[in-house]
């Protein structure tokens, strides 16, 4: 249904009771539609959309077919177990996170808000507002719906929940309300080319804004989704089909497993085949029946062939790699909800930060105070009042806790009058107030009339050109305060003046100047350094706020971001530009003020087809499309629902700097990943030229199923969490982010594989011919060939942690407790398999001395490592 006003007269006197049951048929209960629940049988299916996960299905499959033909269902039990146990544990870490991330709460659709009907103000419920209507506002109210001002009286909006911007002026423009009809040319999108440099039109109330000041009357054009607000959240949840750099990554490692096992297979098949045909003499007979079994065995080859090059453990591996940080994440004040964001944080080349609430603290505080010398009224005989008096008596602002009420400027000037110890409260109960002559944005100042022990005062605030203009002051003294007023504005500051004089009316005249005061909202103490790790990790960091340029821009120059012109942009400048301009300019863009939330997800949609990999901060509803479209959107913890909702990430404590701290955890545990992928497919290059090995030798299955899975799944499955378990390392912050075109097993790695798998493949193969040739092959010879194999891998893990670094495996081992623990649980596993495992594992009890013999015997695996990280690390520094 469009709930967006085709055409209304506006009548002052409201709708009738009849008018407003018909529009609400036509346009719709004011409410937002709730984002759609995804459900828990559909998030869990969602886990098998895994390139891994599908190449197990299929193995699964052809195992399960051949299982019904052998009658033996151990190695498709296994595989089927390995596939649920994988997509169970993420299933599970990421419905407990999205339970502790839920905090989307239902807006009070029930709240009242004042509107004439039949001509009578009344109170109804916000669902009941509907298009026409003619809503009353005053301080302290929230916004119901979109609508056009007629009436305003000093009326200050804080719009920060859509455009970052605390306090923004509001008044009739003649224009675009009048006696005519209001239709959909004054909407936003229409009169935003009459908006000056503000990020929605003047006269235009907006649904889910605050009022801070004044009040008006709106009549109402937009209603529930139509609003502004209800947009911009069917954005912030709509689907995108933004694939991850590691899911990438993954579908291109399942490709290459795919291609290399099949191939394997299918040339095992062929040569085995082949050369069977041509050196038995089966194949000259009439014996079909033998020739068929030769044929199934063969291709029952290739199949375990196919499961052997399937790496079992993988999907389960990446999966707890992801929970575990997601877990540890949170003791560094990040809350994941999406798994796939901890490692993401690690590829980020951009990140889009909003300004208000992210960079600075979204509390506005007196900066700077220049009291000037104005001495006694020596024609009256009075001392001037106290600057207590004029900021307690001259503001309508309150201060609840730490929280504070009304305009975000008083608050500022309360805090600081607060915090040099005086009692506004006591101030303004003890001193009468005469008459007051409220903000408005056509005089630019506030006055206020006070009773001071018998003797009238008046006190003015306002803009500093303003109030001085109607001061009493020698040319040196203006020239001074001005120069000094103009330095704090080039800081993006905001200046007030404080004036006061003597006398019986509200006349705003001969005063004397109290005071200068510049007010800001202050950056956060750690962003400056955050910022700089960022850009010395490589990733580009652009604001995109709501703000003017010259706030955005000095900010900007706060955090020590260089600026050119090219490189500063407004959001209608940016919004005019075409597709194609647009996409040469997103990569030089630093700062984009007075940004509309079109305007942010645009230019992360852009940023994205450059090849960059994004990620957004921000807090307000504004940010929330943005949040949604990003490769990872991290939204702050004191943030809108709508915000959170959206994101894929919350920083509990609002500090830019978490998000460093985010990239770093991505960053490492992406080398973790790699690490155990280096782990895994050396076991599978073992395996599969062991089987191929096996069958030229004569021994088909040289390790068991059960022996296989073994230290496919589970073994593999410790080593993964091992591997997750290592602390982020502080050094790949040194790096630049990673390309997406780089595949995940690099050039070094598959050499390094290659080579491991290898040498572990001549050993084993060794091993077993001479079993099988010379020693004779009993139980006992099969166990100690299955407890070398695990001990070669178990020594090998040493190897993996060290991947990628010249430092030492050892180096740091008694800090890495989790995989000192999985070593030990490997061992002490392998050990209850071989004394217990039987005839299920085909194993017989080893005696201590033979256990020693393996252990020591294997122990090269490590010892050839770190020679060759000692040599790298010659190589590199020249050092020893």
């Amino acid at each position: 249904m469009d709930n967006k006003t085709d055409g209304c007269d506006i009548n002052r006197t409201g709708l009738t009771g009849v008018q407003a049951a018909e529009n609400r048929l036509k346009y719709g209960d004011n409410v937002l539609t709730p984002p759609a629940r995804t459900s828990m049988w559909l998030l869990y299916i969602e886990k098998y959309d895994d390139p891994i996960i599908r190449i197990l299905l299929v193995a699964a499959a052809v195992s399960l077919a051949l299982a019904f033909v052998n009658g033996e269902f151990v190695e498709t039990v296994g595989i089927f177990f390995a596939i649920f146990l994988a997509t169970t544990i993420g299933f599970f870490f990421e419905r407990d996170a999205a339970r502790k991330f839920d905090v989307l709460t239902a807006i009070g659709e029930e709240q009242p808000v004042k509107v004439v009907r039949d001509g009578k103000v009344c109170e109804i419920a916000r669902r009941e507002v509907t298009v026409g209507d003619v809503v009353m506002v005053e301080v302290g109210d929230e916004v119901p719906a979109d609508g056009f001002l007629f009436e305003a009286t000093d009326l200050q909006i804080d719009e920060s929940a859509l455009t970052g911007e605390p306090v923004t002026d509001k008044y009739v423009n003649e224009s675009h309300v009048s006696t005519a009809a209001v239709s959909e040319n004054s909407s936003i999108d229409n009169v935003m080319r009459n908006a000056d440099e503000a990020a929605y039109p003047a006269d235009m109330l907006l649904r889910s804004t605050m009022v801070m000041n004044g009040n008006g009357r709106m009549v109402v054009t937009a209603v529930g989704d139509g609003t502004e607000i209800g947009r911009v959240a069917h954005d912030a949840t709509e689907l995108t089909a933004v694939k991850t750099p590691l899911n990438r990554q993954l579908d291109r490692l399942a490709s290459m497993i795919s291609k290399v096992g099949v191939t394997v297979a299918m040339a095992a098949f062929v040569v085995f085949l082949g050369h069977d045909v041509l050196t038995q003499p089966l194949w000259h007979t009439d014996d079909y029946v033998q020739m068929a079994g030769v044929v199934l065995r063969y291709f029952m080859m290739a199949v375990t062939l196919i499961v052997m090059a399937v790496p079992e453990g993988l999907p389960m591996a990446v999966t707890l790699a992801l929970a575990l940080n997601m877990r540890r994440m949170l003791k560094s004040n990040n809350l994941v909800r999406k798994l796939h964001a901890c490692e993401t944080m690690g590829a980020v080349t951009v990140i889009c930060t909003d300004k208000t609430g992210t960079l600075t603290q979204n509390k506005m505080r007196v900066n700077e105070i220049e009291v000037l010398p104005v001495g006694d009224d020596s024609k009256s005989g009075y001392s001037f009042p106290s600057l207590a008096l004029s900021f307690a008596l001259n503001t309508t602002a309150e201060l609840d806790d730490s929280r504070g009420i009304g305009n975000p400027t008083e608050v500022a000037l309360l805090r600081w009058l607060t915090g040099h110890g005086a009692d506004y409260r006591a101030l303004r109960a003890s001193i009468p107030i005469e008459e007051r002559l409220p903000f408005s944005t056509e005089r630019k100042y506030m006055a206020t009339l006070c009773d001071v022990d018998g003797v009238r005062w008046l006190f003015v605030k306002g803009a500093p050109e303003i109030v001085m203009a109607r001061c009493v002051m020698t040319d040196e003294e203006r020239t001074r305060v001005t120069g000094m007023l103009a330095g704090w504005q080039n800081k993006a500051m905001r200046t007030l003046a404080f004036a006061c004089r003597r006398c019986d009316t509200m006349e705003v005249s001969d005063m004397t100047l109290q005071c200068v005061a510049a007010i800001s909202d202050p950056l956060r103490e750690e962003v400056p350094d955050a910022v700089r790790s960022c850009i010395s990790a490589g990733i580009d960091v652009k604001i995109v706020t709501g703000d003017t340029s010259a706030t955005a821009m000095e900010i900007a120059r706060q955090i020590g971001m260089s600026l050119t012109a090219e490189s500063v942009i407004t959001g209608p400048e940016f919004a005019a530009l075409g597709d194609d301009e647009a996409l040469e300019r997103v990569s030089e863009i630093r700062v984009m003020s007075r940004a509309r939330p079109a305007d942010k997800q645009r230019l992360v949609n852009l940023l994205q087809r450059r090849g960059e990999v994004v990620a957004v901060t921000g807090d307000g509803t504004n940010d929330a499309p943005a949040l949604n479209h990003a490769h990872v959107g991290l939204s702050l913890g004191s943030g809108t629902s709508v915000a959170k909702n959206a994101s894929d990430m919350t920083l509990i404590d609002d500090s830019f700097n978490s998000i460093v701290s985010a990239v770093e955890w991505g960053r490492s545990l992406y080398n973790n990943i790699r690490r155990f992928i280096f782990f895994q497919l050396v076991v599978n290059v073992t395996a599969l030229l062991l089987v191929l090995g096996g069958s030229f030798i004569g021994t088909e299955m040289p390790l068991t199923i059960t022996q296989i899975l073994w230290v496919n799944l589970i073994m593999d499955t410790f080593a993964a969490m091992a591997l997750a378990s290592l602390p982020p390392e502080k050094e790949v912050m040194n790096d630049r982010p990673r390309s997406q075109a780089d595949f995940i097993v690099s050039r070094s790695m598959a050499r390094a594989i290659s080579v491991v798998g290898a040498v572990f493949f001549v050993t084993m193969l060794s091993l077993l011919y001479y079993f099988e040739h010379i020693a004779g092959l009993s139980d006992e010879e099969l166990t100690v060939f299955f407890t070398v194999f695990v001990m070669l891998q178990w020594w090998n893990l040493f190897n993996a942690k060290a991947l990628g670094s010249c430092k030492p495996a050892l180096q740091g081992m008694l800090k890495d407790r989790g995989l000192l623990l999985v070593l030990a649980i490997i061992i002490a596993g392998q050990w209850i398999i071989v004394t217990f495992g039987g005839r299920m594992f085909r194993t017989v009890p080893l005696d201590a001395f033979t256990w020693l013999w393996i252990v020591a015997a294997t122990s090269p695996v490590l010892i050839a490592g770190e020679l060759w990280r000692w040599m790298m690390r010659i190589k590199r520094t020249g050092k020893h």
